[in-house]
């Protein structure tokens, strides 16, 4: 009788250079994992089975849990910083710019969702923004996008506070899309993207109530 003997353990921890890039493999069985079961089910012997890895695999670029959410999150800013340069190079209007950044953050976040908590996660108890969020990052999009629209005539303050009341609208609609009140307004616009276009196009509508007010 032919005995079929156990894999061993030099196999097994010879498995993860099959990868070619262990560390790419580890990140995107995390994003699987937490996309599919959820933050709570996340953990390196977790990342490691996803990734066809020994368990002490993940230890040889993460030291916990914590660093390979960071590698997450790191990775999910970059690529909310290509969706938006995508949408903002798709019209030379700056005011149609900041309609198209608004809906591809809000694609973003309801595209990935789990993404996109950890990347918020991640970043809430820092002292600093995210670097992926400055020099040149998702946030200069907005920001620069919002100074070309005003001509130069901003202030440095005015832009910033701007630059955050535009985030904050793109964050608080994504938080808000999948609410069942919204279905009548997106079936009478047209779908979904109809109406978050539409609702980013009437963000000034009340500084324009109040400016036109003669009183």
């Amino acid at each position: 009788m032919v005995r079929v003997r156990p894999m061993s353990t030099a196999t097994a921890e010879s498995r993860p250079y099959h990868h070619g890039d262990l560390s790419r493999a580890l990140i995107d069985a995390a994003r699987k994992i937490l996309e599919t079961e959820g933050p709570a089910a996340l953990s390196l012997r977790a990342v490691a089975r996803e990734a066809g890895v020994s368990p002490a695999a993940p230890y040889h670029h993460f030291k916990d849990k914590a660093e390979l959410l960071e590698a997450v999150a790191h990775e999910g800013w970059h690529e909310l910083d290509a969706a938006l340069s995508k949408a903002r190079g798709e019209t030379d209007n700056a005011r149609d710019q900041m309609t198209n950044l608004g809906v591809a953050y809000v694609c973003f976040a309801r595209d990935n969702p789990a993404l996109y908590r950890v990347m918020y996660d991640r970043s809430r108890d820092k002292d600093a923004l995210p670097d992926q969020l400055k020099d040149d990052g998702a946030y200069c999009q907005v920001r620069d996008t919002i100074a070309e629209n005003s001509g130069g005539r901003a202030t440095e303050i005015d832009l910033e506070l701007a630059t955050i009341a535009a985030w904050c609208a793109g964050h608080g609609l994504a938080e808000m899309i999948s609410f069942k009140q919204f279905a009548p307004l997106k079936d009478l616009l047209g779908g979904e993207e109809a109406f978050l276009r539409a609702v980013f196009e009437h963000l000034g509508m009340f500084a324009k109530v109040i400016d036109q007010d003669p009183a």
